[in-house]
C-alpha cells in the first residue's frame, strides 16, 4: 500500500482514477481544502478516518502532512463482471469468492493465495468495513494479487442479485448449511464467506441461493475464514475436475 500527504497531492489523487482505499484527516482540522477533499471523498464512496494528529506524525515524521493522507491500493480493481467475461474465454464455468465484511488482511491475502491456486475467477470485497488491498495482504497473498482479479462493491447485497441475474448459483458457507459433501457445487457459483467471529450477515445469508457448511467433528465449531474458504475451493475443484 502507497501512502501519500498533503492536501494537494490527496486532492489530485481523488480526482483521478487511483484507488483509494482510505483517507485519514487530522481532528478538528476540516476547515478550507480539507472540506473539498472530505466532500469529493464521500462523493466517490472513499473511507474517511479522521485521527488524531499525532497519528499522522508519527506515519509521516518530519514531514509537513498538511492534517490528510490517503492510503493507495496495492493492485488496481475491477468490476466483477470481468471476472465473469474471463471465466467465458476461459470456456469455463465462473467461480468467484464473495467476502462479506472480512477485516484481517492476513486472512484476505490467503484467500487470494488460494483462489489463484484453484484457479478461481476472482473475489469480491465490499468498500466498507473489510480489508482492501494493502501491502500486508499483498505480503500474505505471496504475489496472488497480480494474478486474481479483486472487485470493490458498494453493495454486496445489489452485487449478489446481479450474479444472480449473470447466471451464477450464490453458496453461503454458514453452519447449518448442507454438508459440501452432499451439496452439487458445479456450475457458474459465487461463493460467500463471512466475517470472522460474525459470520454471514443476516440480509447477506437470505440473498444466497443455498447455505453450505463444513462437517466438525471436534470440540470447535468453526473454522479460520481462510482455511473454511480453501476447503470449499478445494471441494469445488474436486467436483469439477470428476464432472
Amino acid at each position: 500500500m502507497a501512502e501519500i500527504f498533503g492536501r494537494n497531492p490527496v486532492l489530485e489523487a481523488l480526482r483521478s482514477e487511483s484507488e483509494i482505499n482510505k483517507i485519514y484527516v487530522a481532528k478538528g482540522d476540516l476547515q478550507g481544502s480539507i472540506k473539498e477533499i472530505i466532500a469529493l471523498a464521500k462523493e466517490k464512496g472513499v473511507q474517511i478516518q479522521q485521527v488524531e494528529r499525532a497519528k499522522l506524525d508519527k506515519m509521516f515524521p518530519k514531514e509537513n502532512h498538511q492534517g490528510v493522507a490517503a492510503s493507495i491500493a496495492e493492485a488496481e480493481y475491477v468490476d466483477w463482471q470481468e471476472m465473469v467475461e474471463i471465466a467465458r474465454r476461459k470456456n469455463e464455468d465462473p467461480l468467484i469468492i464473495v467476502l462479506d465484511e472480512l477485516e484481517d488482511p492476513h486472512n484476505l491475502g490467503a484467500i487470494l493465495r488460494t483462489a489463484d491456486a484453484v484457479g478461481a475467477h476472482g473475489v469480491v470485497i465490499p468498500k466498507r468495513r473489510a480489508a482492501s488491498l494493502t501491502s500486508g495482504v499483498a505480503k500474505a497473498a505471496a504475489g496472488a494479487v497480480a494474478y486474481v482479479p479483486v472487485a470493490r462493491v458498494s453493495n454486496l447485497g445489489q452485487t449478489m442479485e446481479a450474479m444472480k441475474k449473470a447466471g451464477l448459483w450464490i453458496a453461503g458457507a454458514a453452519m447449518g448449511g448442507t454438508e459440501i459433501y452432499k451439496q452439487d457445487m458445479t456450475g457458474p457459483l459465487a461463493i460467500v464467506i463471512g466475517s470472522e467471529g460474525k459470520g454471514l450477515g443476516r440480509l447477506v445469508a437470505e440473498k444466497c441461493d443455498f447455505l453450505i457448511s463444513l462437517p466438525m467433528h471436534g470440540q470447535i465449531n468453526s473454522l479460520n475464514a481462510s482455511v473454511a474458504c480453501g476447503v470449499i475451493l478445494y471441494e469445488v475443484l474436486r467436483q469439477r475436475s470428476s464432472k
